[in-house]
């Protein structure tokens, strides 16, 4: 018999890559997508007629409890969430809706349709904000620094709850930023190198952007989606950080982008006021040496691949959307 998975934000980025790979270990898959004016399925356009996707809602208890009792899974990934940082700030109190209490409800799902369901929790390096040690490890503090992070905690904290009280396999993967040509253009890492192969075809002539100093630990999504999947293949549940151990500033991360390109940023960037966060998280690079060793796991995508990928994809996509236009 087949394993059954559902997966919250299947349409997303990490939704779509985890679906990519559930399928090939030969998962029945349901995504699990919210009623919305405007559907977005062009990051499982490939995979459509594999998968089962399914209408509920994490404002929504009884949707979910619904859900679980039509699709019966084995494994929940709960990657659903306000998860856009900005966005936070302008709607904090539907970010919190979302991405902490709709993990309770989540979870209250499972306590009562099937509590042996296991639980992957989408954990997030921005729960350490103003870090207070680095890197960071599972036993990091958290100091959120925007309500997307304040709301991952909560999150975080309500699965470890109810792994404790009701004896739920429920975990958390602390996943440090990860990228790929799937990601949101409205992600610094895909803005960047969609302005930088704009800029190349001379469809664009300048970058506009916040802070160059931020560090970031940057993986590739198509890596940390297999940790996600091998946290919940193991005999006992526990928190991990999937992340690289390594960190670059936005300033490098444009610099590969544009010299990849054989351009120089400095003729193109302009930094605008507009992009500057409220609080800023200054530097995020995390300890996975417990992934490792325990789970097996390892990134294999490096930094500078990684941006080579996104800009070859970049380039090939406004290619493709100017000859649609001509």
């Amino acid at each position: 018999m087949a394993k059954k998975a559902l997966i919250t934000g299947i349409t997303g980025q990490d939704g779509s890559y985890l679906a990519d790979l559930l399928l090939e270990k030969g998962y029945e898959v349901t995504g699990m997508v919210r009623r919305s004016s405007t559907e977005k399925f062009e990051r499982i356009d490939h995979i459509k007629d594999q998968i089962d996707i399914k209408q509920a809602d994490l404002l929504d208890q009884y949707s979910m409890i619904r859900l679980l009792e039509e699709v019966q899974p084995d494994e929940i990934y709960n990657l659903a969430a306000m998860s856009f940082v900005p966005t936070s700030w302008n709607q904090p109190v539907l970010t919190a809706e979302f991405t902490a209490v709709g993990v309770t409800r989540m979870l209250e799902a499972v306590r009562s349709v099937n509590p042996r369901i296991r639980f992957y929790q989408a954990s997030s390096s921005e729960m350490f904000g103003k870090v207070k040690e680095i890197p960071q490890t599972e036993q990091t503090s958290f100091h959120p620094r925007s309500p997307y992070g304040v709301a991952k905690v909560y999150g975080h904290w309500i699965t470890v709850n109810y792994r404790e009280s009701y004896d739920i396999f429920g975990v958390s993967g602390i996943l440090f930023n990860h990228e790929s040509p799937r990601r949101g253009l409205e992600f610094v890492t895909r803005k960047v190198t969609h302005t930088a192969a704009k800029i190349k075809l001379g469809l664009s002539k300048e970058l506009r952007m916040g802070n160059l100093e931020s560090k970031r630990d940057w993986g590739f999504a198509g890596d940390y989606v297999k940790a996600m999947w091998l946290m919940l293949q193991q005999p006992e549940p526990d928190d991990y950080i999937v992340a690289t151990g390594e960190t670059h500033s936005v300033r490098e991360l444009v610099e590969a982008a544009f010299s990849y390109l054989d351009l120089d940023y400095r003729d193109f960037v302009i930094i605008d006021e507009r992009f500057i966060r409220p609080a800023e998280v200054d530097l995020l690079i995390g300890d996975s040496s417990k992934a490792r060793k325990a789970l097996g796991w390892k990134p294999e995508v490096n930094f500078e691949s990684l941006i080579k990928m996104m800009v070859n994809s970049d380039l090939e996509l406004i290619k493709i959307e100017q000859k649609l236009k001509s």
